[in-house]
């Protein structure tokens, strides 16, 4: 894996041509970039989610939900060499699975498909990634962040939620249940995902603090869907995104009291197949 920062080139110079892609006027990185967008009946919205994906990323991996409408003509018009993968299971958590299984990339890019994340701020993910940061975490709530799309209910939730799981896993976020993130290949290696539903980013979240995985918040500002109706329902997400920090929870105490030479501490690595 390499993490190599450089000054980007304005001549022709062939060795940075070559080894280095330009992402802005005075940043240039060797890590190719995969975004993974799970859409579902997202035609009208990939117009938006494509025309702010910045051109210097490796792949655009589209994860298809069964989709009725065109979603899969629409994102091969307007990104010719998009990498449609079908999704065989259902929930978002599941289609996010198959599109990380899927990604070539050293860094992977998790965007929404609503039109509610601008694709310009990967750089700033890309960027912690490459300082050094294991996982670039996206919050709306950290300084310079924003949101135009949650009611006073979603806010206290995710609040809630997200005391929980800094007072329960001594993590420091600002926001817990965003699916804007960013994250080098290896912590796949550290982290189980083995949920199919809107609570995987919770799941991830936790995860790479109990891995010990570093990670940097990065302000984002989430935009309002343009078109269509969200599958997120507050309550019943939110009873699911508890569940997931109990059980977390549960699960830490279980390996704490268990011998430092038992066999089953090996299992607590995941891997992604």
């Amino acid at each position: 894996m390499s993490s190599v920062l450089r000054p980007a080139s304005t001549g022709q110079d062939p060795l940075i041509a070559g080894n280095y892609r330009p992402i802005s006027s005075h940043l240039a990185i060797t890590p190719p970039v995969s975004v993974v967008i799970p859409a579902m009946n997202e035609a009208e919205n990939l117009p938006y989610v494509f025309k702010t994906l910045p051109s210097w990323i490796h792949e655009v991996v589209l994860v298809d939900g069964n989709s009725t409408d065109e979603t899969v003509e629409v994102a091969r018009s307007l990104w010719p060499d998009v990498k449609v993968v079908k999704q065989r299971g259902k929930g978002k958590g599941d289609a996010l699975t198959t599109g990380f299984q899927a990604a070539t990339g050293d860094i992977i890019v998790m965007v929404d498909a609503d039109g509610s994340a601008d694709g310009n701020e990967i750089v700033s993910y890309v960027s912690a990634l490459v300082s050094g940061a294991d996982f670039a975490k996206g919050s709306r709530f950290a300084n310079g962040g924003g949101t135009d799309d949650m009611t006073f209910i979603r806010k206290l939730g995710n609040w809630a939620l997200c005391t929980a799981v800094n007072r329960k896993f001594g993590a420091r976020y600002t926001d817990l249940c965003y699916g804007y993130n960013a994250f080098w290949r290896h912590c796949l290696d550290k982290i189980e995902l083995d949920c199919t539903g809107f609570e995987i980013e919770t799941v991830m979240n936790i995860r790479v603090v109990k891995a010990g995985l570093k990670v940097q918040e990065i302000p984002s500002h989430e935009y309002l869907r343009i078109h269509g109706t969200s599958n997120l329902r507050a309550v019943r997400d939110g009873l699911r995104v508890l569940k997931v920090i109990l059980r977390e929870r549960s699960n830490r105490r279980a390996l704490r009291r268990r011998p430092q030479h038992s066999p089953l501490l090996d299992s607590v690595r995941g891997e992604v197949s």
